[in-house]
């Protein structure tokens, strides 16, 4: 069993409040989890408006698949337009 770890650190200069921060943020946690089947919460920076840091992660037993999904995470987010991709990391245990 192999666990793929990914912490995208974002900047959302649309929210004006915690408020706006939570909508995008949920709208595209949803996403994520209907899309790819994965886990994700938001994990840094809970009390700031426009910054963020989002932990992904998924299970497999192949190292392929891990990194295919986690690219395919990477780029749904990278094309949402309401957040800029601000750092990554990636980990595979």
């Amino acid at each position: 069993m192999l666990i793929g770890s990914l912490q995208i650190e974002l900047h959302l200069p649309a929210a004006g409040s915690l408020k706006e921060k939570r909508f995008i943020l949920k709208s595209l946690k949803t996403r994520i989890r209907n899309k790819f089947n994965i886990s994700v919460a938001e994990v840094d920076y809970l009390d700031k408006w426009q910054r963020t840091v989002l932990g992904i992660t998924c299970v497999a037993n192949e190292r392929r698949f891990l990194d295919e999904t986690l690219a395919k995470v990477y780029n749904a987010v990278e094309k949402e337009d309401r957040v800029i991709i601000v750092g990554q990391q990636s980990e595979i245990f």
